[in-house]
């Protein structure tokens, strides 16, 4: 199977490090997670940036997201790690392009840059920040893909627009991948989003069921058709979650209450069933044109799905 995977990693924002109440235990066990993942074979490992749990805000353990990713840049030796993405409302762009720059060098090549619009909005409030409506995201993130592109590949970078300004801004060392860091836009908005991906992206990644995944890679090739970019440079992603079980009925079973509200009836398009049924799904989403599937595992500090999964699927 051609399908990459990646794994989406206990970071707490969503209680799955609840019942760890030692910080230090808590980043012990998400690392051993990712050098598991690292382990076997596993593409990538994938971090949110949230501060606060989600759907609801709680006083559980949540990592921050930039501050992990070097960490684990550390704690690992081959595979990828990469952001499930960035909140460009968070971060200056000139100094997240210097701290991607960093980190790229410290796991010696290995970063996946991604970033997105933002929209958990409590987080932004209570940190402070202003949240301008959605179409205002937008455009910070338009002008913040080009301030990046720039602190990465120009000697003294320049940028003026209406959000940011960059005058002369010197980003040495500027990573280790050339041309420079993968960029990777999440999101699925048809006509902004998916057009800064076709713009300025390497990658992209997209939510839904099979036939949303197509229209969304098919307004890609599209947007790229217009500006004369070859579609096939752009790595297509998408996620799932992953309960295995020696029956379809036995993984359903296996569904965290949470998870059942979240997903409804859609349970049954992700990677929840017997090794037959998860064999089939993913022969789906490659012919969907999803090239690396982002997997959740409900029970990743467990390690045993993580593994088992690796000994089924990954070459």
């Amino acid at each position: 199977m051609a399908l990459q995977f990646g794994i989406s990693l206990p970071q707490g924002w969503t209680m799955d490090l609840a019942h760890i109440k030692d910080p230090v235990e808590a980043y012990e066990t998400m690392t051993r997670v990712a050098q598991t993942a690292d382990e076997a074979g596993f593409n990538s490992a994938w971090l949110v940036d949230h501060f606060h749990t989600i759907p609801q805000p709680s006083q559980e353990v949540t990592f921050e997201c930039w501050t992990t990713t070097a960490a684990l840049a550390r704690d690992t030796r081959r595979i990828r790690i990469g952001q499930m993405v960035s909140c460009n409302g968070y971060r200056n762009p000139a100094l997240l392009a210097k701290m991607a720059s960093t980190v790229d060098v410290l796991s010696h090549g290995r970063l996946n840059f991604g970033i997105g619009a933002g929209w958990y909005e409590h987080e932004y409030r209570a940190y402070g920040y202003d949240y301008p409506d959605a179409p205002e995201r937008l455009r910070y993130l338009r002008e913040a893909v080009q301030v990046i592109l720039a602190m990465w590949t120009q000697e003294e970078a320049v940028f003026e627009g209406k959000y940011y300004h960059v005058n002369g801004a010197i980003n040495q060392p500027k990573g280790v991948q050339k041309p420079h860091i993968p960029l990777l836009i999440g999101g699925g908005g048809e006509k902004v989003t998916l057009k800064l991906v076709a713009q300025y992206g390497d990658a992209c990644n997209v939510s839904g069921d099979l036939e949303t995944l197509k229209h969304k890679f098919e307004v890609i090739r599209q947007h790229c058709e217009a500006i004369g970019r070859d579609y096939n440079s752009i790595h297509r992603t998408s996620m799932s979650v992953c309960i295995i079980g020696e029956t379809d009925e036995e993984a359903l079973a296996k569904v965290p209450p949470m998870m059942k509200a979240r997903f409804g009836n859609a349970i049954n398009n992700t990677l929840v069933g017997s090794i037959d049924t998860i064999r089939q799904r993913l022969q789906a989403y490659e012919e969907a044109g999803v090239q690396e599937l982002l997997i959740a595992f409900p029970d990743a500090t467990q390690l045993t799905s993580i593994k088992r999964f690796a000994s089924e699927f990954i070459v």
